[in-house]
């Protein structure tokens, strides 16, 4: 199954991170397949960039969002 999902990045106690579409067997920050996308919770807007087209492409074809990436999805207008 794929997981469109998020991979920490960033350092110890400043986290950052990046929406991507990944096996749902991978690792949290291991291989993806495509990436659509940041989420920065440290900047004062907590910052979301999303790419709405690839985004809607892989829902569309079966991706399923983690319950925090819903959330971040909705938020940027997405869903």
């Amino acid at each position: 199954m794929v997981k469109i999902r998020l991979r920490r990045m960033g350092a110890k106690k400043a986290p950052f991170y990046r929406i991507v579409v990944a096996d749902s067997r991978s690792p949290r920050d291991g291989r993806c397949i495509e990436e659509i996308g940041t989420y920065n919770p440290m900047d004062e807007k907590a910052a979301i960039t999303v790419d709405a087209e690839k985004a809607q492409t892989w829902i569309k074809n079966g991706a399923q969002p983690t319950d925090t990436v819903r959330g971040l999805l909705k938020k940027a207008g997405v869903l």
